[in-house]
């Protein structure tokens, strides 16, 4: 958040034109909704997982 705002500042004070801090925030919020994807519909370890983990294969 204090990046995406610094970047926002810096746009604004250099003559607002063409918003290109846009795609930093765009990139960054696709970033972010991949990462709650993979942590909130990740399917559970079971132990079998763990087992196979722990004999070195995956």
């Amino acid at each position: 958040m204090v990046v995406n705002a610094f970047l926002v500042g810096v746009w604004a004070v250099t003559g607002r034109g063409y918003f290109w801090p846009g795609w930093v925030l765009a990139g960054w919020g696709l970033a972010l909704r991949l990462d709650a994807w993979n942590t909130l519909y990740r399917r559970p370890i079971t132990e079998s997982d763990i087992d196979r983990e722990l004999r070195g294969g995956r």
